[in-house]
């Protein structure tokens, strides 16, 4: 979640690139895939996958081996049904733990060893913007490699993207019986903290100096959704470094610690103490991660920013 700096621009990757807010889509095309499937048809379907590099996916088959370069990509795989067909995963992949016991560890979301992914022969990689390299996703697509990107940047675009998995892998219909849950949860969530006036919030990423996030982040959307007001969401950077001095100014009712990407422990509770803020060492995992964890996110963050 902290921003990614590369030498090589993630607009090079593909003609229209991220740079232009590409998203994901699954558009018709008159090009024929003999034998591509979606959603358990095995029949040609004239269909085009693009992913938010604005890049298309072509294949003859499901993919059966399959690299995520993403812990929250990782547990919608499993989720999913596919953790068979994981042959490699990141170091931070952890969950869930008894499906990726035995996983092939390729490195870390921003260091991952490429030379080890190309050994392991996978027809399909999934990256995303924000956690991973451009050049790296590049590198893996000169060596023939397939690679699937992702970039959501709202709550709702993070349930999208579970459809959008569904159609790459031929899991559509246990994708979409997921994205639907997600779907009411949503609503209903919306629904409910529209009820009570926003509770105003700061979100740290990191420590010395500190970190949070700006508007066009999804933690963010996470907030909003669930009835927070980001307190630096007037801030032009995605993730801006703030002096203390600026938080107590902000006068958030709740301060909000993460586990992730900096790990903020109790000692670190008393930093805001000139606040007057409630302050909350919080998982991280359910303001970050995309798919099936937002249903949790959903059901218990709104309780966390209740007056």
């Amino acid at each position: 979640m902290v921003p990614v700096t590369s030498s090589t621009s993630w607009s090079a990757c593909a003609a229209d690139g991220f740079c232009n807010g590409a998203r994901a889509r699954i558009d018709s095309v008159t090009e024929r895939l003999p034998g591509f499937t979606v959603g358990g048809l095995r029949e040609v379907r004239d269909v085009r996958l693009v992913d938010a590099s604005g890049t298309a996916l072509r294949s003859a088959r499901p993919p059966r081996r399959i690299v995520s370069l993403i812990p929250s990509t990782t547990e919608t795989l499993c989720a999913l049904g596919l953790a068979d067909a994981l042959v490699g995963i990141t170091v931070y992949c952890r969950e869930p733990a008894v499906l990726l016991r035995d996983k092939t560890r390729i490195g870390g979301e921003k260091d991952p060893d490429l030379a080890k992914i190309r050994a392991l022969d996978p027809d399909l990689v999934i990256a995303n913007v924000e956690e991973n390299h451009a050049e790296h996703v590049a590198t893996l697509r000169a060596w023939g490699i397939p690679v699937w990107v992702t970039y959501p940047r709202t709550v709702a675009e993070g349930i999208a993207m579970v459809r959008e998995l569904g159609a790459v892998t031929d899991t559509a219909a246990r994708a979409a019986a997921i994205a639907s849950e997600l779907d009411e949860l949503y609503a209903a969530t919306r629904a409910r903290v529209e009820r009570r006036p926003p509770v105003t919030v700061f979100y740290a990423i990191w420590r010395d100096p500190y970190m949070t996030i700006g508007r066009d982040t999804y933690v963010h959307d996470m907030l909003s959704v669930c009835g927070g007001a980001n307190v630096f969401a007037d801030r032009p950077e995605r993730y801006p470094t703030v002096a203390l001095d600026d938080i107590v100014a902000r006068r958030p009712a709740v301060i909000l610690l993460p586990d992730e990407p900096f790990r903020f422990r109790p000692a670190h509770v008393g930093d805001f103490a000139a606040c007057g803020a409630r302050v909350q060492l919080v998982d991280g995992k359910p303001f970050s991660w995309h798919g099936p964890r937002i249903a949790e996110a959903l059901r218990t963050i709104p309780a966390l920013l209740a007056p």
